[in-house]
């Protein structure tokens, strides 16, 4: 008789019964083991969270007053119900996640969101031995390749200072939680100038700052007046673009940092004068590659390309199926 899959999709998330917890639940629940701190993996509403130490203060950033939070540290194996549960680094951004369960002679391990790449701010990405694994499929797909970061930080920097000797201000586009960072943490290599920030932005730089992250000092894009921005980089979360908080800037140009930014269809339709290929996910190679290592004789995908990048998992002969689950938006 087969064994009783370990983790299950439901209505309110990721579940393992075996120990009476979810995995970032989308609805609320008494017990959710959380794998990082973005909107779409972490929701408000639960009884209790348990997650990675470095992404408390994320967290309370993110769910009101009153949550319960338990940090964890990486390595460090609870006991919930018949399970044995431990959390890994991920390598997606600060207090990112792997969760590692284990009970009845059976290591699952659901990777949340995580990446390869060398990334200053949070720890790489830890391969944890398993027998199922749930994977991301992001980027799932062979166009999806990622240059070297220090690259791209060099680019960004070569177009700041291009828009500057014309007086224009640089406003780029990122995600206000670990890629508005990353690109602080990339360009502080080369050079020491100081970037102006949107408020969405700010706070989260702070808690970085706080775990002893390294980046360029900032500004609240609020202290200058109108004439002052030119020839300063500004750093906005996308939400912000076409907003009229946008009007303080003057002349200006736009970049995005994204993995979507690889495919030159996505820049054109996205209306950004530049685009920087920059992801917090993994790319193709990456997938694979993680998939390999991991031992697992089964692997389970979520979000993103999941149905392609399992039609090729299977092709190679390997036991691959879809989870539809409510995760992706951040990216």
């Amino acid at each position: 008789m087969a064994q009783e899959d370990l983790v299950k999709v439901t209505a309110r998330g990721l579940y393992c019964a075996a120990g009476d917890f979810y995995i970032d639940p989308w609805q609320p629940v008494e017990r959710a083991v959380i794998t990082h701190a973005h909107g779409d993996h972490l929701r408000g509403g639960s009884s209790e969270y348990y997650l990675a130490a470095p992404g408390v203060s994320l967290a309370r950033l993110r769910l009101p007053p009153e949550a319960v939070i338990h940090p964890l540290n990486y390595g460090h194996s609870m006991n919930f119900g018949e399970t044995r549960v431990s959390l890994h680094p991920a390598g997606h951004v600060l207090g990112s996640s792997q969760v590692r369960v284990e009970s009845a002679g059976q290591v699952w391990v659901v990777s949340g969101d995580y990446k390869r790449d060398p990334d200053p701010t949070c720890l790489p990405f830890e391969v944890v031995p398993c027998d199922v694994f749930i994977s991301e499929a992001t980027f799932a797909l062979p166009a999806y390749r990622w240059i070297d970061t220090t690259a791209v930080a060099r680019d960004i920097l070569s177009w700041w200072h291009e828009n500057r000797r014309r007086g224009l201000a640089s406003v780029l586009f990122a995600y206000a939680l670990g890629k508005a960072q990353r690109v602080l943490a990339e360009l502080a290599a080369l050079t020491d100038d100081f970037v102006f920030v949107h408020g969405a932005v700010a706070g989260l730089t702070d808690a970085y700052r706080a775990h002893g992250v390294a980046m360029l000092p900032t500004l609240p894009a609020t202290v200058a007046g109108k004439a002052d921005y030119a020839g300063a980089l500004i750093l906005a979360p996308p939400s912000a673009a076409g907003s009229t908080w946008m009007r303080r800037f003057g002349d200006h140009r736009t970049g995005f940092c994204s993995g979507w930014m690889r495919i030159r269809g996505d820049r054109r339709r996205r209306g950004y004068d530049r685009g920087f290929v920059l992801s917090d996910h993994a790319d193709w190679p990456s997938l694979l590659r993680t998939c390999h290592e991991s031992q697992a004789r089964r692997i389970l995908l979520t979000h993103g390309y999941t149905d392609a990048m399992c039609r090729y998992l299977v092709e190679q002969g390997v036991d691959a199926a879809a989870l539809r689950t409510e995760y992706g938006a951040e990216e």
